[in-house]
């Protein structure tokens, strides 16, 4: 027998698991459904192991156009919001330090102009710069052995905020899931969505199937490829990377601090930070290794990539010319030795070395079962990477591969996939935006707050 529901979302990571919280708390929607093929919510790329737990303002990523940090910006905001009204015990997210270190003085200069020249400076009123002194106040282990004559900058910010999205996720769905209009399928593998005139069946391997007149996918990787079976992201493929983290069995870090990124690339700089449930383990990374899989240590998975590449001209072409430029393809092949025994170590200390130098060999180790993949979209017409968000919106269904970046912004891609499912159920149902920003975005805290002494 055919379950029927207004809306089906697929996937119970936190993109989909943010999507049902708004549409079951903000809408008057009637029959929602979630399905997540594993047996826990959040149980992939969201699980707290497998990100960098990193809330993404665009303050200190150096790889941000002014463009993109104001976007991003209020996405962030949102779930900082929540975060601060609904979890004031800390147990999803811990408030820290964070900032971003410039050694040297090409580095410096280029901080300095960031900071003054490129208008981050007022988009983020409580950034400031700060110098060796003030460095080492806030993170001792920053300065601590440094060469005295190299010159030190940070931009630091008291909103650096580590969360455990797996969490998150997980809290947003247990909100809504008793609510009569909710039911949420885990265990629950997702076969086809198939598309009719009227409705979509989504089929099932467990529970049978589905019908919605309204259907959004977020799945991850895994959103390219039903949608690529539905006709959907023909000229779209992917570069998946893997990224690993290294750990150090000591409290090195109070807060975050990030290393300046290569603007050309689309992959976070290498930071380290206090683990979010644990502040006597410091994590450094992440690594980003290519990977011919949709899931880190997955096989079944190797199946689903070459689904979506589908081993044609165009994505062959595509991932020559991606590959051949001549910074990308440094930076993959020392990836590759990253994950190498012993010797990844060892050639991944000088990245440790950079945020704390009294790091020595054998202080730090490969963490396992830590690092999930990031899903790069290649579009095959240009041959060449997407930097940006991954969104394919057709007939009254939307997919969502890679929302830029990733789980800062799921509470905005959720408002804004709200009001287009508005839409697509013919204005017969309203949103309530203010309700919803009072819940998110109007509880951030606009003013430069002391951190407390115990985080």
């Amino acid at each position: 027998m055919t379950k029927e529901y207004d809306l089906v979302i697929v996937g119970g990571g936190i993109s989909g698991a943010s999507l049902l919280y708004t549409v079951a708390t903000f809408t008057d929607i009637e029959r929602v459904a979630l399905i997540e093929k594993e047996h826990e919510i959040a149980a992939i790329n969201s699980h707290h192991t497998h990100n960098s737990q990193t809330l993404h303002f665009g303050d200190i990523e150096t790889n941000y156009t002014l463009e993109k940090a104001e976007k991003v910006k209020e996405g962030a905001e949102m779930v900082a919001g929540y975060l601060e009204a609904k979890d004031p015990d800390r147990e999803m997210h811990a408030k820290r330090s964070k900032m971003v270190l410039a050694v040297g003085d090409e580095e410096v200069a280029k901080l300095e102009s960031r900071q003054y020249d490129e208008g981050f400076g007022e988009l983020f009123p409580k950034l400031e710069a700060i110098g060796r002194q003030e460095i080492a106040e806030l993170e001792p282990k920053v300065v601590e052995g440094r060469d005295p004559d190299t010159e030190l900058l940070a931009l630091q910010t008291p909103d650096g905020y580590t969360v455990d999205y797996g969490a998150l996720a997980q809290a947003f769905v247990d909100q809504v899931r008793d609510h009569d209009h909710v039911d949420v399928f885990t265990d629950t593998k997702v076969e086809r969505v198939n598309e009719t005139a009227d409705e979509f069946l989504i089929e099932t391997d467990d529970a049978g199937w589905f019908s919605a007149d309204a259907t959004v996918v977020a799945a991850g990787s895994h959103s390219l490829q039903i949608a690529k079976r539905m006709g959907y992201g023909e000229d779209l493929s992917l570069l998946p990377v893997a990224g690993s983290f290294f750990i150090a069995d000591e409290p090195l870090l109070n807060g975050k601090v990030y290393t300046l990124q290569m603007k050309k690339l689309p992959f976070a700089a290498v930071h380290g930070d206090a683990e979010v449930h644990d502040g006597n383990l410091t994590r450094f990374g992440p690594t980003a290794k290519v990977v011919p899989a949709l899931e880190r240590g997955e096989l079944s998975t190797v199946a689903d990539f070459f689904d979506v590449f589908q081993l044609n001209l165009d994505s062959l072409l595509s991932y020559g010319n991606i590959m051949a430029d001549r910074i990308l393809l440094p930076y993959v092949l020392k990836n590759l030795v990253y994950d190498l025994p012993v010797v990844g170590e060892k050639s991944f200390l000088p990245h440790v070395q950079k945020v704390v130098p009294t790091v020595e060999d054998g202080d730090i180790k490969r963490a396992k079962g830590f690092g999930g993949v990031r899903p790069q979209i290649v579009n095959t017409s240009t041959k060449s990477l997407d930097m940006g968000e991954a969104k394919l919106t057709g007939d009254n269904i939307i997919f969502n591969i890679t929302p830029s970046p990733g789980a800062s912004t799921c509470l905005k891609n959720a408002m804004r996939d709200t009001e287009q499912l508005i839409e697509f159920l013919d204005d017969e149902y309203e949103f309530d935006e203010e309700g919803f920003r009072r819940a998110t975005i109007d509880n951030f805290p606009r003013q430069k707050e002391p951190i407390p002494a115990d985080d």
